[in-house]
């Protein structure tokens, strides 16, 4: 990478997902449309706390929302999310594997 590049998205990025219920949602959202009921049990939020969340993510572009008459539905085909969750998840199955392995 070059020593000028700005890294200003991928910080915002990385920010927005350094949030253990943001990263879930982001999760969940990935391959699903959920709407805000069905996302909060999920998530185990109340309806305004996950809403405040959604809202962040709407802001940062990692959410994607779709009306259907009064219900909204939430998604993500977000790229960086996908490989985050994709690299975090190689990451934890390796210090998985390694821990089970020296014991």
């Amino acid at each position: 990478m070059p020593n000028d590049k700005n890294f200003d998205d991928e910080a915002r990025l990385l920010a927005l997902l350094a949030n253990e219920k943001r990263l879930l949602i982001a999760g969940l959202l990935l391959d699903n449309e959920l709407n805000v009921g069905e996302l909060a049990k999920r998530v185990g939020l109340s309806q305004s706390a996950l809403s405040q969340h959604l809202a962040r993510m709407r802001e940062g572009k990692v959410v994607t929302t779709r009306r259907d008459a009064q219900t909204i539905y939430y998604s993500t085909t977000h790229y960086g999310v996908r490989k985050i969750l994709a690299t975090l998840g190689e990451i934890y199955d390796q210090s998985t594997a390694t821990l089970r392995n020296a014991s």
